[in-house]
Formats: C-alpha cells, structure tokens, sequence
C-alpha cells in the first residue's frame, strides 16, 4: 500500500522546536538511507497516523520537487495518549516496494479471513445465541397459546 505524504523541511531541532511542531498539527521525522543523506522534515500528524494503521506501508514523501519512496523504521509515541511523536524512515528501491506490497495484500486477505470466522456463528451441535432466543420465544409464544386455549375451554 503506497501513501503519498507531503513533508516541510524542518530547520530547528530540540526539544522546544518538536513542540512547537506537534502543537501545529505535525510529526517531526527524518528520512535516510543508503543514498540519502538524512533529511529532517514534519509530516501530517493526522495522514500519518491513519496510514501507519496499515500493514506493511510504504509512503511517498512529497518534499519540494523531490520525492522519496520509504518505509517507517521506528516510531516514536507517547507512552499515555499513543500519540505520534516521531518518526524514523527509510528510503527503499523499487524491488522493497514491491515486496512490501505483496506483504501487505497477504496480511489484509488474513484479517479478512479472521473476520469473516469471527462473524460466523458457531456450529458443531450447538445453537448461536440468537437461534437459543428464538426457540425460548417460540416456547413462551407455544405455552402463552396453550394457556389461553385452556382458559376458553373452561
């Protein structure tokens, strides 16, 4: 799965200028690899959030003219609210892509297979819990009918 981002390179570093980051709504990162020297930019707190729910995502990330393809090494939250805080990524080729993609249709075909056994209910000589409810209505319906009957035959 490949997310397309676009970054603002950032020229302050420490502490009080990752703050001041986070507070406007970004992620302070950086971007390296073998041919890259390391790139420190803020990404869209709330785009890059959604996009690392997803298994084994790839990003472009869209600096100036220049774009990059790489994957998140490490991630950085805050230990109570889970929040992002920083972000390590990696620059990767064209057969990493690829790769990575494989994986991801791999890993959401699974979940897709877990949910659908999830959803179904369970066999095997015993009743969901919706059919058990059914039949308890249909006998309190049979024995409220019964009641009646005896009550006008009287």
């Amino acid at each position: 799965m490949l997310v397309s981002l676009t970054a603002e390179p950032r020229s302050e570093f420490g502490k009080g200028a990752a703050r001041r980051t986070r507070r406007s709504g970004r992620v302070p990162a950086v971007v390296y690899g073998s041919s890259v020297a390391p790139i420190h930019v803020s990404l869209p707190e709330h785009d890059l959030m959604m996009a690392l729910k997803k298994p084994f995502v790839t990003l472009e990330i869209s600096l100036d003219s220049t774009k990059y393809i790489a994957a998140p090494r490490q991630i950085q939250r805050d230990p109570v609210r889970q929040t992002i805080e920083h972000v390590d990524l990696v620059v990767i080729d064209a057969s990493e892509v690829a790769e990575r993609s494989a994986r991801a249709d791999v890993a959401v075909a699974e979940a897709e297979a877990a949910a659908v056994a999830a959803a179904e209910p369970v066999r095997g000589g015993g009743e969901s819990e919706y059919e058990h409810e059914l039949a308890v209505e249909a006998q309190h319906a049979a024995e409220a009918e019964a009641a009646a009957d005896a009550a006008a035959a009287e």
